[in-house]
């Protein structure tokens, strides 16, 4: 991971204190994240990041592709403006 130091630390502790130590998490998909949490903070609400964020997780853990969720979750939040 190539992002800022103190963030790939935060989100390898993170991962390790969640037992999710052997997920990959590159930079394509922490900047789909971040995208997403943008678009669904300034296109619906500041509080609609983190949870939208919070329902693509649940999405992708049940096994839906991030780049998918992310994109359905994105159209839906440009589509409040």
């Amino acid at each position: 991971m190539d992002l800022h130091s103190d963030l790939t630390a935060w989100l390898e502790s993170l991962a390790e204190e969640l037992e999710l130590s052997d997920l990959d998490l590159d930079d394509d998909s922490v900047h789909a994240i971040l995208d997403l949490a943008r678009d669904a903070a300034h296109q619906v609400d500041r509080p609609a990041a983190p949870l939208t964020t919070f329902l693509v997780g649940v999405a992708v853990g049940r096994g839906a592709p991030l780049g998918s969720a992310a994109a359905k979750a994105t159209a839906l939040a440009l589509g409040q403006a």
